[in-house]
């Protein structure tokens, strides 16, 4: 998406990992301190943050349902952001906003391009379809191994007395095939997916998700002063 003339593009940051990495924790501590920059922020998720995108999340995530094939997957998961690009990214964006959203276009990718076996490159044609001129301009992966990330999802969702949802409660091996899958995509992209250990304390986390983002923070505060 080209800027207006003269004006400063906003970073569009994205948080991205497997199941129980910690991504809207690290999400909502982010938001804090890019504020905090006195930038203003959207914050945002996939799916569902749309109405739109909420009917979509229920249909891919809710358990006991007639659950969509793999192409369908793909397609509602495209659907939900085509609707979230045109409807909040980008006019969020053009307003002079940073964005910083749980999960985009690599999760496509990997969850249904590499572990369902749909191919990478497709799923990356149909995501820049779908996206149209918005892509991130960082985007931050949480790394856990994927067991200690399924006893998080567990805690958690025992607490609430909530059962996983449906990829939640897909076997390990196509978890530990997501986590390659993440890992793969920052090999090939180094310069905008940037790794963080996810299983250090949550402030040790925070702190090095920040210590990747405030200087992309900064440098668009200095160009659009």
């Amino acid at each position: 998406m080209p800027p207006e003339s003269g004006k400063a593009r906003p970073p569009f940051i994205t948080l991205e990992g497997g199941e129980g990495v910690g991504k809207s924790t690290q999400q909502h501590m982010l938001v804090r301190r890019a504020r905090g920059l006195g930038l203003t922020v959207a914050s945002t998720r996939e799916p569902g943050a749309t109405p739109l995108g909420a009917a979509v999340r229920d249909l891919l995530t809710a358990p006991g349902r007639d659950h969509p094939g793999q192409r369908a997957e793909l397609l509602l998961y495209l659907a939900d952001r085509a609707q979230h690009v045109e409807r909040i990214i980008a006019p969020a964006l053009e307003g002079g906003q940073v964005v910083i959203c749980d999960r985009f276009a690599d999760s496509s990718e990997v969850y249904q391009g590499r572990a369902r076996g749909l191919g990478v490159t497709w799923v990356r044609q149909l995501n820049r379809w779908a996206c149209g001129e918005v892509w991130p301009d960082l985007t931050i992966l949480l790394d856990l191994e994927p067991g200690q990330g399924m006893r998080r999802v567990n805690k958690r969702q025992g607490e609430l007395g909530l059962v996983p949802d449906r990829l939640e409660a897909e076997g390990l091996e196509f978890h530990l095939q997501v986590r390659q899958g993440f890992l793969d995509q920052a090999e090939a992209e180094p310069e905008r997916i940037k790794v963080v250990d996810a299983s250090l304390p949550q402030e040790e986390v925070a702190l090095a998700v920040w210590s990747l983002a405030e200087p992309v923070l900064k440098e668009y505060k200095r160009l659009s002063a």
